[in-house]
């Protein structure tokens, strides 16, 4: 159902001084409001899997985070925070009259979206949290229990290389790539739109939020953990994840169990990004539960 869609509407939103870059398609009914991972992607990957959706009667709305895409690069690193990004966000809901939304945040982006529910709960109609998690320390955990799959051998030379800094070292990279393609995606051939976010990937918000790569989180959101709070957001919300995914199923079911009014869809054959590798199971989940909560 994927594939390239010239956006309805491409227009430019102030973000304090800088300028963010939004995309909308079609232009009736409840909107859905996507929140890309990252951070540090432009939003091709998701905008691409989902702007779909707009021949299904509903307004699709995303936008290249500040520092991705078409949007402004600055460089200055205070601007790589959670907090400040929840700001953009309600930001660009306002300036394009967007009222109440349908979230959906997606890896990094499901961070954000908690973070938006936990500020502005009163602006959404349902959340959709898709590969991500509410607990930092819980994520590393798990993605230290799937790195000991490779084995006592290789975990060691990757945390030699992670203590000593050489983690751009052939064989390290090899073990992140092996990982990537176990619980990132599993597809033998990633998706145009996945290697297009991935080929303009901006490192400076990425490394200062999470880590150098998608197994070592060193970044201002390692401590992270939004567990406590989940009981706050009250609105319909579905939780969805791949079998094999980075952000484990375990990560998805402490969400679950937190939040008042959650359900959660497991894809059996899926890693990071279901709408991708299994789109067939992924596209009926998110239509059904979309139907029963428009308006």
């Amino acid at each position: 159902m994927w594939g390239e869609r010239a956006p309805d509407r491409t227009e430019q939103v102030a973000v304090g001084q800088y300028r963010v870059v939004t995309y909308s398609f079609g232009g009736g009914g409840d909107v859905v409001l996507l929140l890309n991972g990252g951070p540090g992607l432009p939003c091709d990957y998701l905008r691409e899997a989902h702007s779909f959706l707009a021949d299904h009667g509903y307004r699709v709305v995303t936008f290249d985070q500040l520092g991705t895409g078409k949007s402004d690069r600055p460089t200055d690193a205070s601007l790589w925070t959670i907090s400040r990004y929840v700001e953009e966000v309600e930001t660009i809901r306002t300036a394009l009259d967007l009222g109440k939304v349908h979230l959906l945040g997606h890896s990094w982006g499901g961070w954000l979206a908690i973070e938006y529910a936990l500020h502005h709960g009163d602006k959404l109609k349902t959340l959709l949290l898709e590969d991500t998690v509410a607990d930092m320390p819980h994520l590393i955990a798990e993605l230290e229990r799937l790195r000991s799959a490779l084995g006592p051998e290789t975990v060691a030379m990757m945390q030699r290389h992670e203590a000593q800094g050489t983690i751009q070292h052939p064989e390290y990279m090899a073990a992140i790539t092996l990982l990537n393609y176990r619980h990132v995606c599993r597809l033998e051939e990633w998706p145009a739109p996945v290697k297009r976010s991935l080929d303009d990937w901006n490192m400076g918000p990425y490394t200062t939020i999470q880590g150098p790569n998608e197994f070592l989180y060193t970044g201002n959101l390692k401590d992270w953990n939004r567990v406590p709070d989940l009981h706050r957001i009250k609105v319909p919300t579905l939780i969805t994840c791949g079998q094999h995914d980075e952000l484990t199923p375990a990560c998805a079911l402490r969400m679950k169990l937190h939040l008042p009014n959650a359900e959660l869809k497991v894809f059996p054959n899926s890693s990071h990004m279901p709408f991708y590798e299994e789109p067939h199971a992924y596209y009926p989940a998110l239509l059904d539960f979309l139907g029963r909560h428009r308006g």
